[in-house]
């Protein structure tokens, strides 16, 4: 059974990194372990990815030492399973905006008796292998990350009642559909949001997710670590734009210098 190394890291106080892979790319996420960001956010929410990709995807990250986390397509307790059945480590479940929400999808996520996830035997448990039944099922409970977004207005009304319910482990805020539900405002507004989120969740005992950074905005990023995030996630492909133009951009201007 594999301990889940980024909620170790969270739980020794540290801060955690992780690039958002969103289509079937395993090279990736091998090369983000050994680069050493601490988990992938797989994007299954908005990303193309079928259930044997996403298995494999984990397969990659199992092998080189980085924790996979799905972002789920919805809140139901069927698509939590097959996602966790792959054998993800974590999971983040977009716009939840109440305790009740959120208790139901903690539930979902760990088994009796600290919830209702529905039982097997699979790759998730090392096909029973070595390992009991009930022994797997309390590991799993001990190591599965939950984390609900807070995403809309009317989360953030509720914050301090989600934050209250036992399983959610981390609290996720990202920056665009935060955005939306505000009305689109100057992104600063949001920014000021955001890290006022960051306060009041980890006031409220749980650890702090920061999304929709831009590779760019490191000390916009630095900001909200400053306001206790310490979940924090930027795009792979922003990563790779972000490189892709300085490469370029360097080469070009070192040719006009020796023109």
């Amino acid at each position: 059974m594999r301990t889940n190394t980024t909620k170790a890291k969270l739980a020794q106080g540290k801060t955690v990194f992780g690039a958002i892979v969103s289509s079937y790319a395993p090279d990736m996420v091998e090369m983000l372990g050994l680069i050493g960001y601490d988990f992938v956010f797989l994007d299954c929410e908005h990303g193309p990815m079928s259930w044997d990709q996403v298995e494999n995807m984990v397969r990659a990250a199992e092998l080189f030492g980085i924790t996979p986390i799905a972002r789920v397509p919805d809140q139901g307790a069927s698509t939590l399973l097959r996602y966790l059945d792959r054998g993800v480590q974590g999971v983040i479940v977009p716009h939840v905006n109440t305790r009740e929400q959120a208790e139901r999808v903690a539930a979902a996520c760990r088994y009796y008796p600290d919830g209702q996830r529905g039982a097997a035997s699979g790759r998730a448990h090392d096909y029973n292998v070595g390992v009991g039944r009930e022994e797997s099922m309390a590991w799993i409970n001990s190591q599965v990350l939950v984390i609900p977004m807070c995403e809309e207005v009317e989360a953030t009304k509720n914050l301090e009642q989600i934050l209250q319910v036992p399983g959610v482990d981390v609290v996720h805020v990202a920056s665009n559909d935060l955005a939306q539900s505000m009305g689109n405002p100057p992104m600063a507004e949001v920014r000021t949001l955001m890290a006022d989120l960051m306060r009041r969740i980890r006031a409220g005992g749980k650890h702090a997710g920061c999304g929709g950074n831009s590779p760019s905005d490191t000390a916009g990023v630095a900001a909200l670590m400053d306001q206790g995030a310490d979940f924090v996630t930027v795009q792979a492909l922003g990563l790779m734009r972000t490189g892709a133009d300085a490469f370029r951009h360097g080469v070009e201007a070192a040719v006009k210098r020796s023109a």
